[in-house]
């Protein structure tokens, strides 16, 4: 069965994922003679780099995701049909999605990516992840749930557990949401529960290099640890976990720590979808050449954290971050113009490498830009300033603006509701 999408003269272009790379992609399409098809699970974007202030209760969800309609409101080429990607057709040029075979011309996927367990089936199954808004929130709810029932436990056993918060990775994902509970233990939750003593909440962050921010200079990776620690948040170096069952956490270095909140921010893997020959693989990844074009594929091209640019200088591809996926989609659009002109050259892909950075919690952050390395206040209102900018839509910008002074200046976050879905029956 085809979807329904109107009949076109014009070459069709069909992106899978309206993440960062397959929207800037779409966009940069606008002015061009082609029909682009975007196809996603869900009807919103989102800036993913806060989902860990929605995952504690910092931001709503909604000021972190955009409606992909109201994006593309304006552009007269684009359509988008919201459905699952179930297996990509190179054979027949089809895509199958759970709405039927979308036919294209040229096919990009920009899945994005997966939480990697590295085959931990015990953390799989008890271990809370954070890698899209449904996560977040769910987070979110197990938060405060867990506050709740700390008050009406008489167990101090349970309590503790409770009370005690497990963040495995020390990327910039798990440094920006310990510092992130660091912050609600000191200045948010001794209001909510004055009951409760907050000395025991104990929130533990471990990774198993030798410092936290590997891809940042040991500078940062120490400001980092040491802003982290007047969190009052315990880092565990040189430790792997060894095994998670719902109670407790193991580590390699001998240590037992006893929590029923476990967060793993420790890995990623590209969204693969099959139906691509076994070459055009590279481990979780798409193998893609220079131009983004898949390994064996003409008019197949992938972009952003599932797509592997495997060069002489890149044999394990580029980082997977939201700059990268940005610049590959504003690229493959050049070259997407290219082929349709009939111009035999092809751009090839070098990531701009601006800098990188991450927040630690109340006014302390790390940034190494292109300009040059900063520390505390300063490098944390530069990540508010970016952050705020790269939003997609003003009213989001002014919302998350709003939600952040007022937070600031008050020292609380007026946010923290515990929302659950009631199945009914309707007739």
């Amino acid at each position: 069965m085809a979807v329904n999408i109107p009949v076109s003269s014009n070459p069709r272009i069909v992106i899978i994922g309206a993440g960062f790379g397959g929207i800037e992609l779409a966009k940069s399409l606008a002015d061009e003679n082609v029909q682009v098809v975007l196809v996603d699970k869900n009807n919103y974007h989102t800036f993913q780099p806060l989902l860990y202030q929605v995952a504690t209760a910092g931001l709503e969800p909604d000021s972190i995701a955009y409606p992909v309609r109201e994006i593309f409101r304006e552009q007269k080429n684009f359509i988008f049909r919201m459905a699952e990607v179930i297996e990509l057709k190179p054979a027949t040029n089809c895509v199958g999605t759970s709405i039927g075979d979308i036919p294209y011309d040229y096919l990009v996927v920009a899945t994005g990516a997966n939480t990697n367990f590295f085959g931990m089936k015990d953390v799989e199954k008890n271990a809370l992840c954070m890698k899209c808004l449904s996560d977040a929130v769910e987070l979110r709810n197990r938060i405060l749930e867990n506050f709740e029932q700390a008050v009406l436990t008489t167990s101090l056993e349970e309590r503790d557990r409770l009370m005690t918060f497990v963040v495995i990775g020390g990327g910039p994902t798990g440094v920006e949401l310990a510092g992130a509970l660091g912050e609600l233990k000191q200045v948010v939750l001794p209001h909510d529960h004055p009951e409760l003593d907050f000395k025991k909440m104990q929130i533990h962050l471990i990774d198993m290099e030798d410092r936290l921010l590997k891809a940042m200079s040991p500078a940062s990776s120490h400001s980092a640890e040491e802003f982290l620690g007047r969190h009052d948040v315990n880092v565990w170096l040189s430790a792997r976990v060894l095994s998670c069952d719902g109670l407790k956490v193991c580590l390699s270095n001998g240590k037992t720590i006893p929590t029923q909140n476990v967060i793993w921010a420790a890995g990623v893997a590209g969204a693969i979808i099959p139906g691509l020959g076994q070459g055009s693989y590279a481990g979780s990844r798409i193998k893609t050449d220079a131009t983004n074009k898949v390994e064996g594929y003409s008019n197949i091209f992938a972009v952003g954290d599932v797509a592997c640019v495997v060069t002489e200088k890149t044999p394990r591809g580029y980082p997977m971050v939201a700059p990268v996926a940005m610049q590959q989609g504003q690229l493959l659009a050049q070259n997407l113009k290219a082929i349709l002109a009939k111009n035999p050259d092809q751009k090839l892909f070098s990531y701009r490498n601006l800098g990188v950075m991450a927040t630690v919690g109340r006014h302390h952050a790390v940034a190494e830009l292109f300009f040059g390395n900063f520390q505390g206040f300063f490098a944390w209102f530069m990540w508010a300033g970016l952050h705020l900018m790269s939003l997609v839509g003003f009213r989001n910008k002014m919302v998350a603006m709003v939600n952040w002074i007022w937070s600031y200046f008050r020292y609380d976050s007026g946010l923290r509701l515990i929302i659950r879905l009631q199945h009914k029956n309707i007739s």
